[in-house]
């Protein structure tokens, strides 16, 4: 009898962890292994972004996200406590380990199109982003970026001006340097 007790102490207790009728248990177990791949996915391009900032999961909450603050000392700060700029690289860094840890499973995601944000970056943190995304571009992703700042636009080679002409119409000019 006791030698099927302890058989069953590893049934129970991964009832005990992920069992229950509905599965939701087990569905918060699964998704909170996968939001930890994609937060060291992230970290990792966190660290060519900006080294100073990492993201863990926030303790209280199965799918929260905190972020440490090496140059504080390791202050942990909730994500609403960003500035714009720093939301931004987050959210990149986050956006780029989706890609990584999609292409890991068997799926490429050769295109990346990034919508703004760029304008709330101080000028270094701006060079970092940028150079991540050369890279990027030069292990054969292809890299759209949809922005009005200008030092962006002088530093990508081929571009797509929208102008807009009349009554919700726009002509589109490729330009190459």
């Amino acid at each position: 009898m006791e030698r099927e007790r302890a058989a069953a102490r590893v049934w129970l207790a991964l009832d005990e962890l992920i069992g229950d009728a509905t599965g939701a248990r087990f569905r918060r177990f699964a998704q909170g292994l996968t939001l930890d791949r994609l937060l060291a996915h992230a970290n990792l391009r966190l660290s060519d972004l900006k080294p100073r900032y990492e993201l863990q999961r926030a303790p209280g909450g199965d799918m929260l996200i905190q972020v440490i603050d090496h140059d504080m000392a390791g202050e942990i700060r909730g994500v609403h406590n960003l500035s714009g700029g720093e939301r931004f690289l987050i959210s990149l860094a986050l956006a780029l380990g989706l890609a990584e840890m999609s292409t890991g499973r068997g799926l490429k995601i050769e295109s990346l199109f990034i919508d703004e944000g760029f304008g709330a970056l101080d000028g270094a943190s701006l060079g970092q982003a940028l150079s991540v995304l050369e890279h990027l571009h030069a292990t054969g992703r292809r890299v759209g970026v949809i922005s009005h700042v200008d030092e962006i636009k002088e530093r990508i080679p081929v571009k797509i001006e929208v102008t807009p002409v009349a009554r919700g119409r726009s002509e589109l000019t490729v330009v190459s340097a």
